[in-house]
């Protein structure tokens, strides 16, 4: 095999845990990272890693360039990955927040994508696979920026996949629910960033909000390891007819259901609860 693979979000969880897998099915894989530091420890374990920047048209052209010459013009495939949750009440974030969570989790994926596709063309068959969420069709309290830039993720997609449903790409979502990755870390500064809890009506709220994001585990009885994406990933790589949905973990399985069945009322007063 000598199909070259770019993964997204590297530095940790599923981006990372993509990784040895991957390569031990055959792929070339291209890692990317945001921190310098990542990507030269991505490399010292033996990886071909980039530095990428989604918040940056700069760095998503340099990165872009220097997949087209490693891979010789011709791509196999792109995964989607790099992301973070930016939470608080929308009525307390500012648009600048809302605009970060965009860039990075939206529109840097457009911008990457929309640059390797022509590389992607060239192949005789290529894959798309977008690292989604159960938030991105079931949307929780103090987590809007995220479930807005999901939602638009989703809504994204499958545009994506009608309009190059003839040509030689295929396009998946993968949609985890609690996965047990430094995501909460990450989110809890972002949360720090951009909210003061004492000036808000939710002050209470993010007690323990801030409370549930400094812990090292979830504590989510269905929280599953970031390894339990990667089947998922492998298929919709591997299979002549991959999925257009991957649902990972038993919550996105039940919500999924529940949004199909459940008046808005009723699902609205679960959805309250499990926030």
């Amino acid at each position: 095999m000598n199909q070259w693979v770019v993964v997204t979000g590297c530095s940790s969880g599923i981006g990372y845990a993509s990784l040895a897998p991957l390569k031990q099915a055959g792929y070339r894989v291209i890692a990317t990272c945001r921190k310098p530091q990542d990507v030269e420890r991505i490399k010292s374990e033996g990886y071909t890693c980039l530095l990428l920047d989604l918040d940056s048209q700069e760095s998503i052209s340099h990165c872009a360039e220097a997949i087209a010459t490693l891979t010789e013009g011709e791509l196999y495939a792109l995964f989607n990955n790099a992301a973070y949750g930016q939470p608080g009440a929308l009525e307390d974030l500012p648009v600048a927040a809302l605009k970060a969570q965009f860039n990075t989790n939206l529109f840097g994926w457009h911008d990457l994508t929309q640059r390797l596709l022509p590389l992607m063309h060239n192949c005789g068959q290529a894959r798309i696979v977008q690292n989604s969420s159960v938030l991105g069709f079931a949307a929780m309290k103090y987590r809007g920026a995220y479930n807005a830039s999901k939602f638009a993720l989703e809504g994204y997609t499958d545009t994506l996949r009608l309009e190059l449903s003839d040509t030689n790409v295929r396009v998946s979502l993968i949609e985890p629910g609690p996965i047990e990755t430094r995501f909460r870390a990450n989110a809890l500064a972002a949360f720090l960033c951009w909210i003061t809890p004492d000036n808000s009506r939710h002050a209470q709220q993010y007690e323990k909000q801030i409370q549930r994001l400094e812990k090292e585990q979830s504590g989510s009885t269905f929280a599953l390891p970031a390894s339990a994406c990667i089947p998922p990933l492998l298929h919709a790589l591997k299979s002549e007819r991959p999925k257009a949905r991957y649902r990972v973990t038993t919550p996105t399985k039940v919500f999924a259901v529940f949004k199909r069945l459940l008046p808005t009322s009723i699902l609205d007063k679960v959805l309250s609860k499990a926030a």
